[in-house]
């Protein structure tokens, strides 16, 4: 399906489920590996 701008939305869809992780997703991976850190030291 496509805009009237001619964007197709699956293909968005597509892509953005392949590009890697969210911004939520990379700081709360990023906490998580700091906290495993913290608790060996």
């Amino acid at each position: 399906m496509k805009t009237k701008s001619g964007t197709d939305i699956e293909e968005v869809k597509r892509r953005n489920a392949n590009s890697g992780l969210t911004y939520n997703q990379a700081k709360e991976q990023l906490a998580s590996q700091l906290k495993k850190k913290k608790d060996t030291l």
